[in-house]
This record gives C-alpha cells, structure tokens and sequence, in this order.
C-alpha cells in the first residue's frame, strides 16, 4: 500500500537511497462517464433505486440495503444535482479524482492444512530469510498450529495470483471477488493480480508450509483475493464499499487493508463529497464488523502522526494535487475507523521504520515492515520483507525458488498483513472470538515497547504532509510509535 510518498522517495532518490519508483498514470475512466456513491439518509436503499437513477439519467451499478448506499454511473452534468433533489438521499459524490494509490518502497505441491489446526515447520527453502517472522514468534506459533483451512482472510488489495506455486492450495475460489465496478464479480480469476501488491500481501498471510519458498504466517488458512484496487494501485471508493460489503456477507474472519481508501488523503467531513463517500465506506466497514470480520489496516508511510494532521498537500491523488490545512476533523480511511486495528511498522532492530506513520489511538500494534535505511540488513532485501509475487511483474529485488517468483519490499502494507494473518491463527485456536475479543488478543498479547531512546535518528525523515518533526508520545505499555506492542504469533494463541 502506500500513499503518496513522493517527496520521500525523491529525497531518497536525490540522495542515493534509493533507486527511481515508477508512478504510472491513474487509469481514466471509460467514455466520459462518471462513478457516483448515493448515500440514504436511512441505512435501507429504497425500492425503486434503479429508477431514480434512471430517471436522474444514470445507471445502477449495485445497491447496498445493509447500508443504505447505492452505486450508479452517469455521464449527464444535471445527474448529482438531481439526484440530490430527492429527499430521501443524503448526499450523492462523484468517485473520480478520489483514489489512493499505493505507494510501497519498492527497491530496489502440498495441499493447504486440514480442519484441525495442525503444527507446521517453518523450514521452506527460503525460511531463512524470513527476519519478519522471527520477530513476531511465527515458528513458535507454528509448533501449535499453522491455522485452520475453515478460516478465511480477505485480502482486499490489488486481486492476487492464484497460480502462485506458494499460494495456489490455498486460495479459495468461492470467496475471491472483483470489486472495482463497485459491484462484485465473484472467483479468484476475476481477482487476478494486474499489480503484483495483492500476491506479496497475500503470502504474508498465507503461504504455505509446502517445501516451496516462505512459510506465511497462517500457512494453513484460505486466503481470499477482493480485488479493490486497479493495475495502477488507486483503491476508488466504490470498490472499497463493495469490497466489505463482500467480506462482511461472506462473513470472512479477517480481512487486510494495506491501502487508504479517502477520496483525499485525510477525508474532511466538512466537505459534503468528502463527507458522503467517508459515511458510505465506515457504513460499510461496520457492516463487514458487524458481521463477525476483524478489520486489519496499515497506519501508512507518511511519516506523519495520525492523530496531529495540520497539512495535505498530495490529495487528490489522480488529478492535480492541492494544498489545504487539515484537522483532527479529518481522518483516514480504514485505519481510522473505530473498532480497526492500525498497525504501524518496524525493521529488523524493531525500531519504527523511517516512514511508518504512527498515531495515538490510531496504531494498536506495530508489527515487520522492513525498513532499508535505518535498519538494513545483509542480504538481497536489505531490511525489507520478503514474500510471494507474480512472475509476470517487475520486481527490483526478486528470488526465484523452484518456478516461483518472490519481492522484498518494504512498506506498512507489509506490516499490516502480519497482524491479519496472526488474527486468523487466533480465530483458528478460538474460533467462536468475537471481533471486539480478537483485538483484544492481539493488544493483551502483544510485547510492549517503549518509545526509542534516541529519537535523532528521525530526524532526517519528517512527515512528508507539514515536514513536522517525528514524535513519539506515551509510555511502555502504550505509545504513538508503537500501540500496545509488537504482536506476538505464539503468545496469541496461548
């Protein structure tokens, strides 16, 4: 995931840190149509939503009862003002020029487990390299149990590649969808990888322990491909809404999120489109929570604190950016939202990664995120993580074991995904938790860590948005950099 890090990158590039970052073009929409979010004042979309629309000189795409939205296209300039004339609808936005494109620091077999939860070795040819999973007591959980095949985690991402000789046992086919019309096309084909994220954050979750490359850290679990964001890494908000709405009616346990899904990157409620598509998406977030889903998001790579926004200056993402003062009024998308674990990220000296953002009350755990400058390591990754990825996708820093393709990267998209795949191993050992008592697992169990000692070491990275200082605030048990700790695979599930 990640969002706008263009002036990290172009300060590390300039300072040979690190090598050119591609940033393709947002792809445009078909014809001159637009995508709008109908929001309904009630949480129920009235039966005659498709003639509304139609007689407002657009089309239905998917309605959402649950939740009282509705998704329509439209080429007519009258049709959001029309629409909005009726009384029932809160407020109607235009999806364009709202994405998130990610940003990742990107430089440089045997069948899926049986019901049970069965142990499982982490000794994969590739296992060596894998620092992250060390960190967080992944072989120690592995002892007990690699998870169990009637969990699900939805991986709402870029699809994945369900060829993947690492992923391929595991993915299940009935839970995988395509959401980016905003309407869900179901199977793993429809949510194929177009950009490569979807398959790294996958593995990370779920890579079998199959003799063929890394071990995920719930080797056993099914892991499902919702396909949320296009090629070019822009999440648009009605595919985000119909992706939970997906997850939450397929009730899938877990699902991933490394991506921001806000038509700017903070989403002001003060603006009515802002507004609109932010109650939509928390509508449907708390749907898919409501129906039994742990909700996992990664807190971003702004270098920013969450909880002190004063400035975005890289919003929105897919037109011409515009400076603007923002507030606490403003929050992000999902990792804001209550009842979401945020995670924030850390390297190998388990020190926050240079541009993990962090906030309080917005991270509850930190969890591998690699990170090539203050932390690195010696070998091909340099400090990043290492995981699955599509072999018909450039990749700068790669390995190839047996067929199989796989990138280190570095990002809290990678540290977000750790966490989901530890809430499935918890949902596997205690399947009747709730979400509220799965959070609670993760929090209680995770190791507590206290803001750095020398915190000199950020000051060449301020936040990217107001170029603010970094600043961790809070104690041992609690703090900004870190939530509650560094979540901890083996103590979970004890």
């Amino acid at each position: 995931m990640q969002r706008h890090l263009r002036r990290v990158l172009a300060l590390l590039a300039a300072g040979g840190l690190l090598g050119g970052v591609v940033i393709s073009a947002p792809t445009a929409l078909a014809g001159d149509a637009s995508t709008y979010v109908v929001l309904y004042r009630s949480v129920a979309v009235p039966a005659d939503v498709a003639q509304t629309v139609s007689r407002a000189g657009g089309t239905l795409v998917a309605s959402y009862g649950q939740i009282g939205v509705a998704i329509a296209r439209s080429s007519s300039a009258t049709f959001k003002s029309a629409l909005a004339a009726d009384s029932r609808i809160a407020a109607v936005a235009a999806t364009d020029r709202t994405a998130i494109r990610l940003r990742d620091l990107n430089q440089d077999g045997a069948a899926a487990g049986a019901e049970a939860n069965t142990p499982v070795s982490d000794t994969d040819p590739l296992s060596s390299y894998q620092w992250d999973m060390v960190q967080i007591h992944t072989p120690e959980a592995h002892a007990i149990t690699g998870g169990s095949a009637s969990v699900v985690v939805g991986d709402i991402d870029t699809g994945l590649d369900y060829t993947h000789p690492d992923l391929a046992a595991n993915v299940s086919d009935a839970d995988s969808a395509n959401c980016l019309s905003g309407a869900p096309v179901q199977g793993k084909v429809a949510a194929a990888d177009d950009n490569g994220h979807g398959t790294h954050t996958a593995g990370t979750i779920a890579a079998g322990a199959n003799g063929i490359g890394i071990v995920g850290v719930a080797p056993n679990v099914k892991i499902a491909g919702i396909k949320a964001g296009n090629s070019d890494g822009f999440f648009f908000p009605e595919a985000v809404i119909c992706a939970f709405m997906w997850a939450g009616t397929r009730h899938v346990d877990v699902t991933n999120n490394s991506y921001f899904a806000d038509p700017w990157l903070f989403n002001c409620k003060n603006d009515p489109d802002q507004r609109a598509i932010f109650s939509a998406e928390q509508r449907a977030i708390k749907f898919a929570e409501s129906s039994g889903t742990v909700v996992v998001a990664a807190a971003g790579n702004q270098s920013d604190d969450l909880a002190h926004p004063t400035q975005d200056s890289t919003s929105p993402d897919d037109t011409t950016p515009v400076v603007r003062d923002v507030t606490n009024a403003c929050a992000v998308i999902p990792v804001e939202v209550p009842g979401v674990v945020g995670v924030s990220g850390d390297g190998v000296l388990k020190l926050k990664s240079f541009f993990s953002s962090y906030g309080s009350g917005a991270v509850q755990v930190v969890a591998p995120s690699g990170d090539s400058i203050l932390q690195p390591v010696n070998d091909t990754g340099h400090g990043r993580v290492l995981s699955t990825y599509p072999s018909y996708r450039p990749c700068t820093r790669k390995i190839v074991d047996q067929g199989a393709t796989y990138c280190w990267l570095q990002g809290t998209s990678m540290a977000s995904p750790h966490v989901a795949g530890v809430a499935a191993l918890i949902r596997s050992v205690f399947p009747g938790l709730s979400p509220g008592a799965v959070t609670a697992r993760l929090t209680s169990t995770a190791d507590p860590m206290a803001c750095p000692s020398d915190m000199s070491i950020y000051a060449p990275f301020p936040a990217v948005e107001n170029n603010a200082p970094q600043v961790c605030t809070g104690g041992k048990g609690y703090n900004s950099f870190y939530g509650h700790g560094l979540v901890n695979a083996e103590s979970a599930i004890k």
